[in-house]
């Protein structure tokens, strides 16, 4: 898929967002500067939090709980490693019962589920992303059609 925007790359996230489930895991991939955060911006809308999504970067996880589902963002950028996701208990929000959305999975990636999507999102020219949808483990196919459940 591609977006031209960071509108259009948060109204894909939307669309994302009415796909999930709880318990999903999603991992996305990109540079910095390649759109992940207005991606996850858009996965909060369409989860219906009002409340402004900035980058975990120095907190490692954000939690937001108003939506229809809960959302957990996570920035493993900073981390050392994956004991101290765990040493923070972290992991637990990875099988919870809202959404987890991990920027940066590449750090630690003993941590990573089995089961999630991967989201990978390449920069083609200043404004425009193609964006990849693969799922992993027995993560289910996502259909991005308008009219797709």
């Amino acid at each position: 898929m591609l977006t031209h925007s960071p509108d259009e790359t948060r109204a894909l996230g939307e669309r994302l967002a009415r796909r999930l489930r709880p318990g999903d895991v999603l991992c996305l991939w990109g540079d910095l500067g390649a759109g992940k955060s207005e991606l996850t911006r858009g996965i909060a809308a369409g989860l219906g939090v009002t409340a402004p999504v900035t980058s975990p970067s120095f907190t490692i996880m954000n939690v937001y709980e108003e939506g229809r589902l809960p959302l957990y963002h996570f920035d493993w950028y900073r981390l050392e490693s994956s004991e101290e996701l765990y040493e923070m208990g972290m992991d637990e929000y990875l099988t919870g019962d809202g959404v987890a959305v991990v920027e940066w999975p590449g750090v630690c990636p003993d941590a990573m589920p089995e089961t999630r999507l991967d989201v990978t999102l390449t920069p083609i020219t200043e404004t425009d992303r193609e964006i990849t949808l693969t799922p992993c483990g027995a993560f289910r196919a996502v259909s991005m059609e308008e009219d797709a459940p």
